[in-house]
């Protein structure tokens, strides 16, 4: 197993891992990731299908898990011996709208649940965060690191509260508790969930199939996004980090790129030259991403774990598309 000589001193290094909301999008390529670095057998992979992708069954251990039952969480932490959980289980933002009752219920009640099982039996969290914990009041461009946040979303309003609780939980308990606020993710492995960012992974799929796409965001809409590579290396990063280098531990700002959808549009123009776009503007949707920063200033956890993208808008789109040309044949 690797670890850094220096990682969580004070807490000892991952060893058995469990990852909720494994067949979502981060999720999807995390746990491959993890099984790689820390070993398949060592990797626990949980969600609510029955009958995920036949990796998450063939390379590691997979169960079904409610995140909203701590009987069941508690009882596989303790059957799996785990001691670091990345809790990816969640509702996105469209979603959330949409159904805010059920939200509220898995987004924060799977998270207290994760917390109250990760204190009873000494496991580190990785919790991630948003850009949609920011709302219209806070400064759209270089965003701060520490500013205001008051969300207009229900999504945001439990990535804040999310947040505040992990932040509790490391300063009242001690829970070794680490996030970060993630910019719209784009990924060639798995379809778009119901996130206001998703224009930019559904316009690699219809570029490819038709040749052409209808965007849900106008024009000039700028938003901070990452390829999943850089969000899957920087979950990790962030959990092998030195705790004595780690002021802020939670919502750290990451971002690697922003664009506007006819920016994207022209970086996939240039491999596909017969694809066009056309705006067909959501309102639900569109005044979420207006609440939101165009681009984050993540010098704090350049600075407090050296986080470093590796991919921008170019090569993400180079490597999007060839990866999806193959998936889809």
């Amino acid at each position: 197993m690797l670890c850094n000589t220096f990682h969580l001193t004070e807490w000892g290094c991952m060893k058995r891992i469990l990852v909720t909301g494994a067949t979502g999008q981060i999720g999807s390529e995390l746990v491959p990731a993890l099984r790689i670095r820390y070993g398949s057998e060592n990797v626990v992979a949980t969600g609510h299908k029955r009958s995920p992708q036949k990796a998450f069954v063939e390379e590691g251990p997979y169960t079904v898990l409610d995140v909203t039952d701590i009987a069941a969480l508690a009882k596989i932490v303790r059957d799996f011996r785990i001691d670091t959980i990345f809790h990816l289980a969640a509702l996105l933002s469209a979603v959330a709208e949409q159904n805010p009752q059920a939200a509220w219920k898995i987004n924060m009640e799977g998270l207290f649940n994760v917390l109250e099982v990760s204190r009873e039996n000494g496991c580190a969290v990785f919790f991630p965060s948003s850009i949609g914990a920011f709302g219209p009041g806070t400064p759209r461009d270089h965003t701060p690191q520490d500013t205001i946040q008051r969300p207009n979303t229900l999504y945001g309003v439990c990535k804040v509260s999310g947040e505040l609780l992990c932040d509790y939980y490391f300063s009242r308990f001690g829970v070794d508790t680490r996030g970060v606020r993630y910019p719209g993710l784009i990924s060639y492995e798995t379809l778009p969930g119901g996130g206001t960012t998703d224009y930019a992974v559904e316009i690699f799929y219809q570029a490819i199939q038709r040749k052409e796409y209808t965007c849900f965001l106008r024009e000039g809409t700028y938003l901070d996004m990452m390829y999943m590579p850089d969000a899957v290396r920087a979950a990790i990063e962030l959990m092998e980090a030195d705790p004595r280098s780690l002021k802020h531990r939670n919502a750290f700002n990451v971002t690697a790129m922003s664009f506007a959808p006819e920016e994207l549009a022209a970086q996939i123009h240039k491999h596909l030259p017969g694809f066009t776009m056309h705006y067909q503007v959501d309102p639900v949707r569109q005044a979420i991403a207006d609440s939101w920063p165009r681009h984050m200033d993540d010098q704090a956890a350049r600075d407090e774990w050296g986080w470093q993208p590796q991919f921008d808008l170019a090569t993400m789109t180079e490597d999007m598309i060839g990866h999806l040309m193959k998936k889809l044949g």
